[in-house]
């Protein structure tokens, strides 16, 4: 029905931009997911949670689908800190998810797990706004930027929280990295010290995180100076690096025009770099990416050429914008890019 309602601003100013689309441009559907509205209902389970009062909390954060579920009681069993979750379901899904979430003693047993759902809307699954939404809701001072996939050392939250005091990030711009390392096993008896890890990663049953098909996103980690480090060591930003960061919660948002598959932390951490950032990896973190079926987005990646073309567009349109907000210390992304 509709409703007469106050002319909106955002509104009015979604539909200029929207007119302004040229629905011919091949990339179309990919411009026009930026200005999608989703339904959106935040805190869809209860929720309560006070803060630490010494300033130093940290709110894991991730987003996930129907396909990722399964995670979660992993995830809270290695994470006992507050979490932040953006869950992209069809309203059939909410209700799935709801009776899943009842069943489990651990969800159950949580209250300091955040579900936000995004109702899904358009083609693309739109990777970055759920980040955001799951950003914009976090109520601690710090936040870890890590994905479902992914479960954390054991005991990481109490320390991350003594590195943030140690390496002073109330008052600087300090991005902390996590190692991110995989295991292509389902079965893992995870390691419960870095010195397990490392004999682990000895005998193949780890790698570091993409070591196979995209050793560019995490080699400026520096993973031979991290086996033996005992402090925390900086790094610099190099052309594709998407580590995974713990930040201040005021850092900047994920760029929405990236969506699906491909380039969407990589732009992130780039504004990191160009807002000055300073890069520091952990001596005593790490995290691991457990294997699950290729996502629906990546499939469409390498199946479809146009795919790769859009995101080739987006991404060079994104350094142009970069270029245009952070003027002269911008340029050397597209010179590493070219590179």
């Amino acid at each position: 029905f509709g409703c007469p309602s106050e002319a909106d601003v955002n509104s009015e100013n979604l539909q200029k931009q929207l007119s302004e689309l040229d629905e011919d441009d091949l990339c179309y559907e990919f411009r026009r997911e930026r200005f999608t509205v989703h339904r959106t209902h935040l805190y869809f389970l209860h929720y309560e949670y006070e803060p630490a009062s010494d300033n130093t909390d940290v709110t894991l954060v991730a987003q996930l689908s129907m396909d990722r579920l399964q995670m979660l009681e992993a995830i809270c069993k290695h994470w006992e800190g507050p979490i932040s979750l953006a869950l992209y379901l069809s309203d059939a899904e909410a209700q799935q998810f709801l009776r899943y979430a009842q069943g489990s003693e651990v969800l159950m047993s949580r209250h300091n797990v955040a579900y936000h759902i995004v109702y899904k809307e358009g083609q693309f699954y739109p990777v970055n706004l759920l980040r955001n939404v799951a950003m914009k809701h976090v109520g601690t001072p710090y936040m870890f930027l890590s994905d479902i996939d992914f479960l954390p050392m054991y005991g990481l939250y109490e320390y991350l929280r003594k590195s943030v005091i140690q390496l002073d990030l109330a008052n600087t711009k300090k991005a902390m990295i996590v190692p991110a390392f995989e295991t292509l096993r389902y079965r893992l008896s995870f390691p419960k010290s870095k010195a397990e890890l490392l004999s682990m990663l000895d005998m193949g049953t780890l790698f570091t995180f993409r070591y196979h098909v995209w050793t560019k996103g995490h080699a400026p980690t520096n993973f031979a100076k991290w086996r033996t480090a005992t402090t925390p060591y900086r790094v610099e930003w190099e052309a594709d690096f998407e580590p995974y960061v713990v930040v201040r919660r005021d850092c900047p948002e994920y760029d929405r025009r990236f969506v699906g598959f491909g380039w969407n932390k990589v732009a992130h951490i780039m504004e990191l770099d160009a807002q000055e950032y300073e890069f520091i990896v952990l001596p005593n973190a790490y995290m691991i990416h457990m294997p699950h079926a290729p996502s629906f987005d990546i499939t469409k990646f390498r199946s479809n050429k146009q795919y790769r073309i859009c995101l080739k567009t987006l991404k060079e349109e994104f350094q142009q914008d970069m270029s245009r907000r952070y003027g002269f210390a911008a340029l050397k992304y597209l010179t590493a890019e070219n590179n």
